[in-house]
């Protein structure tokens, strides 16, 4: 900046500000569709980037992450601040809530140390007005140095004056800093700003970099000292500076100096402010608040809400999910009509069972995500979910989490997806994190048809529901719990204060609300989506490779000839005409001696359970065998845990397989009676809890990737979540046997 940058055809231009302040719809309205939205590197903050055009430039946009201040060391206030000083915008736009102004402008006078070229936006303009407040705008201007334009970002009022106002910011020079903050902390700026700039650091960094060295900033002070010469010299200066103003106002430095900046915006405001805000302002807000955050009836009414969301996402939900399941159907139908009938080809099963099955599978969860975007949307627009966090925040902070974690986690019992994405309400880097982590923990609706098949498989009538309920409690007990760790080991630091404004009531635009909802859905679509694709091609090579592709026909006989530890040839067990003596395949008699004879169907099932048993996959069953034994697994669970990798609710329909009992789900009897007649109730207990626990399913991993921007959390969470799944289930297994 500074080096005639602003005369170029694209201008950078940085939207700043408070949480909750608009900037969103600031930077929707200003951007359209012609947005960009993914992760800084390495870390959970979102980022968002757009662009227009305006009188032949091209005006790039950055969306900030919101912050209250740009003295603290959250990671959203180190992004901006880095963004401000290492990309160095044209136009930085502070955009402040009209309603809240003395709070708000502490940043903006932060922001004036940094950039000659601002612009302030005075966003809620409407609400302002309404409030009775009347600002002498033109005084504005002139006390500040900077254009200043009244706004209504989420109704797209006063965006034309915003855009003109940019571009005059963008073509001036860079302006002098008109920022007052009291005879003694300027001149001790002043002189710490002319000892860094003898270090030949450039005007336009010096009074930033002097303000954090007069504070202390430990990042800065080290960096400085690490250099030398002038540098140090430079943190001298400050160091004497600031013992200078202790010692005469007995003050911390830092409390001084927010004591200036107050100072500055209330004598501000005590010039511009025309008519005061009546005292009545927000007296429906704090009316409707005598409800909804009533200590009796705060908690019963967000319960109800909560209920009302999680409905409408997942039982309206339902009717378009079943639509595209069966749009899918008909699509791998038309297209496996294009060869003929009976065909094996493998391109066509490729094209058929892996593509369209395996992305349709995670893509009928489109709608879910859908509605509860609109509807976390809507609450959020209102301001009802600023109270419902701070309802639930003294529970949830115990355990090293944030209050507005619990949608997400609730969120979880749906799906992992929509839950992971939901995490993006969360501010805080270590807060999103941490919630995502624990997220798979929830038990998951794709989780519900395992527990349907395995629960009336092993447990008697009476024991059924608090069966049910007791892997649901597990789940939430071990989230709890982890959270606290992660929060105390490899997250660990300062937790964030539940530090928010309730903004006052307001009734969100229909074009915000589904706006956003359609931008995560694509963002699903186009991201997750690449990723998902490539999983569900590598899960359908392994359950339809045979392994004698790699290993030869003499390795493969030899797999034939393996004995199935799993398996005892007893009386009434089935048999495979192909397979070893015991191999448990059918329904509790022999597939070749079907009463009246096999039909064309059972040899067909028989032939896919034989097919599975020497796919990869069930090789890499095998494999596992001695690893997964110690759990009360054999080859067969093993290879349906596979199959669960690419969907939960795809460890039934690969058991059916298994079994030679082709299509099943969780109702099925004869699938229920093998198990219960090849494992026992200890075991089913042990599975359960291992499904429980590990191996989040592809679709989650896709998702935690393109959520946190790198393989890094993705990977700690699969391998962290599978070794404690697999840890529980050897401890649960082998105190089982010790004991009973």
């Amino acid at each position: 900046m500074g080096n005639g940058s602003h005369h170029a055809q694209e201008v950078t231009v940085a939207l700043a500000g408070n949480p909750n302040a608009g900037k969103t719809s600031l930077f929707n309205a200003l951007t359209g569709a012609r947005q960009h939205v993914g992760n800084y590197p390495g870390v959970t903050v979102e980022r968002r980037t757009g662009h227009y055009e305006f009188e032949g430039r091209r005006y790039n946009v950055v969306d900030l992450p919101g912050t209250y201040s740009l003295t603290s060391y959250s990671p959203e206030e180190r992004i901006a601040q880095l963004e401000l000083l290492e990309h160095a915008p044209e136009v930085v736009v502070a955009v402040v809530d009209e309603t809240a102004l003395k709070r708000s402008l502490v940043l903006v006078a932060q922001l004036m140390h940094l950039t000659g070229r601002m612009v302030l936006c005075l966003n809620m303009a409407d609400e302002a007005r309404m409030s009775g407040q009347k600002l002498d705008i033109a005084l504005l201007e002139r006390l500040l140095g900077m254009p200043v334009v009244e706004t209504v970002g989420h109704k797209q009022q006063g965006m034309d004056g915003l855009v003109r106002a940019i571009a005059r910011a963008a073509s001036q020079e860079r302006v002098g800093n008109r920022l007052v903050l009291g005879e003694r902390l300027d001149a001790a700026l002043r002189r710490v700003r002319e000892a860094v700039a003898g270090a030949g650091i450039p005007p336009e960094r010096a009074g930033w970099d002097a303000v954090k060295l007069l504070e202390n900033d430990p990042g800065y002070t080290s960096r400085y000292r690490e250099k030398g010469g002038a540098f140090a010299a430079a943190v001298a200066a400050a160091a004497r500076e600031r013992k200078r103003i202790e010692a005469a106002t007995g003050m911390d430095i830092t409390l001084f100096m927010a004591e200036c900046y107050f100072g500055f915006v209330d004598g501000l405001l005590r010039e511009v402010v025309v008519r005061q805000p009546r005292e009545d302002a927000r007296a429906v807000s704090d009316r409707i608040d005598d409800i909804l955050v009533n200590r009796v009836l705060g908690i019963p009414f967000f319960l109800a809400v909560m209920y009302l969301v999680f409905w409408t996402t997942f039982t309206v939900g339902e009717y378009p999910m079943d639509w595209l399941e069966a749009g899918f159907d008909l699509l791998g139908k038309a297209v496996g009509g294009l060869w003929a009938p009976g065909s094996d080809a493998m391109l066509r099963s490729l094209i058929v069972d892996g593509v369209i099955g395996g992305v349709g599978g995670v893509l009928v969860f489109l709608p879910n995500i859908v509605l509860l975007f609109l509807s976390l949307t809507f609450l959020e627009d209102t301001g009802y979910m600023a109270r419902a966090a701070f309802l639930v925040d003294r529970v949830m902070h115990r355990f090293g989490l944030h209050g507005r974690s619990f949608i997400p986690l609730v969120t979880g019992f749906g799906c992992s997806i929509p839950g992971i994405m939901a995490t993006r309400t969360l501010e805080n880097e270590r807060d999103r994190l941490t919630t995502m982590l624990v997220l798979p923990l929830m038990s998951c609706g794709a989780r519900l048809p395992i527990w349907m098949l395995l629960i009336p498989a092993f447990f008697p009538p009476a024991w059924r529901a608090p069966a049910l309920w007791l892997i649901y409690a597990v789940g939430i007990v071990l989230a709890l719990l982890f959270a606290l760790l992660l929060r105390r080991s490899i997250l660990k630091g300062e937790e964030a204060p539940f530090v928010m404004e309730l903004p006052p009531y307001r009734l969100p635009t229909l074009r915000s609300v589904i706006g956003r909802a359609v931008q995560r859905a694509w963002m699903y679509l186009k991201k997750a989506g690449t990723l998902i694709l490539a999983i569900s091609v590598v899960m359908w090579f392994l359950l339809n490779t045979p392994a004698d592709v790699f290993s030869g026909k003499t390795e493969a006989a030899a797999l034939d000839r393996a004995p199935d530890s799993s398996s005892v040839n007893e009386p009434g067990r089935s048999t495979l005409t192909s397979a070893e003596p015991g191999e448990i395949v059918g329904g509790g008699q022999p597939a070749a001696s079907v009463p009246g004879g096999a039909t064309s169907d059972d040899a067909e099932r028989a032939r896919a359970a034989e097919e599975m048993r020497r796919s990869l996959a069930g090789r890499i069953g095998r494999l596992m065998e001695p690893v997964i034994a110690p759990l009360g697994f054999d080859w067969k669970l093993g290879t349906a845990m596979l199959g669960a990798f690419a969907a939960k609710e795809g460890f039934v329909a690969q058991l059916g397989v298994i079994y030679a009992m082709g299509e099943v789900d969780e109702t099925s009897d004869q699938l229920r009676d093998a198990l219960h007649r090849d494992y026992s109730r200890l075991t089913a207990v042990s599975l359960m809890l291992f499904l429980l626990i590990a191996t989040p399913c592809m679709a989650t991993v896709a998702v935690m990737r393109r959520e946190t921007g790198g393989w890094k959390w993705p990977l700690v969470q699969f391998f962290g979540l599978t070794a404690t799944g697999y840890l529980v289930s050897l401890v649960v297994y082998q105190v089982g046997r010790t004991l009973f």
